[in-house]
């Protein structure tokens, strides 16, 4: 596929911090621990074999074996890197993301084609090991207003369920065919339906649709839900208890990081902790000063609990806890042998808020990787650009400035009467030194006349502008109409359109842009349909 490629920075719409970090600039690198190129990567992997025991290895296999299990048959891509998982020899790269509904916005997407990639890359590396791309599924996420709709050809299609404030990947699909199944396009891919219509909770039809999507290309789904997992949680449980050591450490990153000039993404609370409760909330673990203790709901019943007390829950019940979203990287990490996690610019950014936390618990900080982004021209889209004379690259521009581009590729005489302008400002300056001359009084009619001529002409300026554009009238709103399509909303493709707007179309385009993509260039793509 025709590629064009840009700086992040050049598109305008990414932070100052993303672009700071690309750049590699020295107010950012005490926030980071490797910058992803591939010549990193070894000592990332010597690191971390060091600090991954093959208990952490045993326990995750494990786990995955059971929740693929309920699959039935895996094919072979994804039992060949399960089995994979099972060797000291193998790591992983990670990405993750919300439940959302048929995967939400274009970018899950782009996440999940980095990581596969970047393990191809790596194997190449790297041949004695083994690299393992992984979903981690966002399951423990209670913020169902994020995941309960998605954008298909300009139409919303939205889920409403009673079943609010717990664990998104508990809940029962109820409601969601009449909603939203029944009521798809016919040319939606079946294996979108199945997912949904042969599972119990959004967890299982995640599951099971990445599966569908991604299943040729080895991606292992992870569910962390899980209560032989959260075993691994049990010391940082009793140090957040005892300790509450991660707000300390956010809380010094992110002063540094305001004092480099950046604004923290992340609010950090004294207990980085949920509490999962027997009626399917979860809820916030928070300090009574008065009483000295904790309030924790247990079998319908809220009272608050010692820290003696809540200790003693952590280590027999682990699975009651919940990390938010400063526990939740540690808890990733401690889990897999990751070498490198793949984020979009707010993750990656919300990341070197924790960079502290992982050294207080002595776990290797991953590399962050920014996923691709991308901008996707279908072969219409990019025709009527050619014909407007705007290339790829060049869309990215604020639309008065494409319009002067244009009109000026079109022969359109550009109007301007600042010359004009500034000849009447002369004039009414001599006019005003005659007038303190001869009569000062009329020193203030003279500029309340100068303002309305200028005002006049400024008018006049605007009228003929506009009679110079009529006469290119349809080119000025394909180039508008195309602008709206390519950055819905004035914002990127990539965070509005679903990836079904593209694939019913194009069955190819996960292949394709595999192809496209190379991660550690770390440059924005356009990838144009052929």
């Amino acid at each position: 596929m025709p590629l064009h490629t840009l700086s992040y920075a050049a598109t305008g719409a990414f932070s100052p911090l993303l672009t700071d970090y690309l750049a590699q600039k020295p107010a950012v690198k005490q926030f980071y621990h490797r910058f992803p190129v591939l010549e990193e990567f070894g000592a990332q992997i010597e690191e971390k074999r060091a600090a991954y025991s093959p208990e952490a290895r045993q326990r995750l296999v494990k786990s995955l074996q059971t929740q693929y299990a309920r699959l039935g048959d895996v094919r072979p891509e994804v039992r060949a890197n399960l089995d994979l998982l099972a060797k000291d020899t193998t790591f992983t790269v990670v990405t993750g993301h919300q439940l959302n509904l048929f995967t939400g916005p274009l970018y899950f997407l782009y996440k999940v084609v980095t990581t596969i990639k970047l393990c191809r890359q790596l194997k190449e590396a790297y041949p004695q090991y083994d690299f393992v791309p992984v979903y981690w599924m966002a399951t423990e996420d209670h913020d169902f207003a994020e995941i309960n709709h998605f954008n298909l050809f300009g139409k919303r299609y939205e889920w409403q369920s009673a079943q609010v404030g717990g664990p998104v990947g508990r809940l029962a699909l109820d409601g969601l065919v009449d909603q939203v199944l029944d009521q798809l396009p016919a040319e939606v891919p079946a294996s979108f339906q199945a997912a949904y219509r042969e599972s119990g909770t959004l967890a299982e039809a995640m599951q099971r649709l990445v599966y569908e999507l991604f299943g040729e290309y080895g991606l292992v789904s992870l569910d962390a839900d899980d209560p032989d997992l959260k075993q691994a949680l049990v010391p940082v449980l009793e140090r957040e208890i005892t300790e509450q050591v991660s707000n300390r450490a956010v809380q010094a990153a992110s002063e540094q990081l305001a004092a480099a000039g950046y604004k923290p993404q992340v609010y950090s609370r004294p207990l980085n902790l949920f509490f999962l409760t027997d009626d399917g909330r979860r809820e916030r673990l928070e300090f009574d000063a008065e009483l000295d203790c904790v309030q924790v709901r247990i079998r319908n019943t809220s009272r608050c609990h010692s820290q003696q007390e809540l200790l003693e829950l952590a280590r027999q019940h682990p699975e009651y806890f919940s990390p938010n979203v400063v526990l939740r990287p540690l808890y990733q990490e401690l889990l897999l042998p990751n070498l490198c996690y793949v984020g979009g610019g707010a993750e990656v950014a919300y990341w070197f808020q924790f960079k502290k936390v992982f050294d207080e618990f002595q776990v290797p900080f991953p590399i962050l990787l920014p996923r691709n982004s991308a901008l996707y021209l279908g072969k219409a889209n990019a025709g009527k650009l050619r014909k407007l004379g705007v290339t790829p690259t060049e869309v990215f521009k604020p639309l008065p400035e494409l319009k002067k581009q244009v009109g000026a590729l079109l022969g359109q005489e550009e109007v301007s009467l600042s010359e004009q302008q500034k000849a009447l400002a002369e004039t009414f300056k001599q006019i005003t030194e005659l007038a303190q001359r001869l009569d000062p009084t009329l020193v203030k009619t003279v500029a309340a006349e100068a303002q309305k001529t200028a005002g006049s002409l400024a008018g006049l300026e605007k009228r003929l502008s506009k009679a110079a554009e009529s006469k290119h009238e349809t080119a000025y709103s394909q180039l508008t109409a195309l602008k709206d399509k390519l950055f819905p909303g004035g914002e990127l493709q990539e965070r509005v359109d679903n990836m079904l707007s593209i694939l019913i179309n194009n069955p190819q385009f996960i292949k394709q842009l595999l192809e496209a993509f190379d991660p550690l260039a770390l440059d924005f793509v356009i990838v144009e349909e052929e």
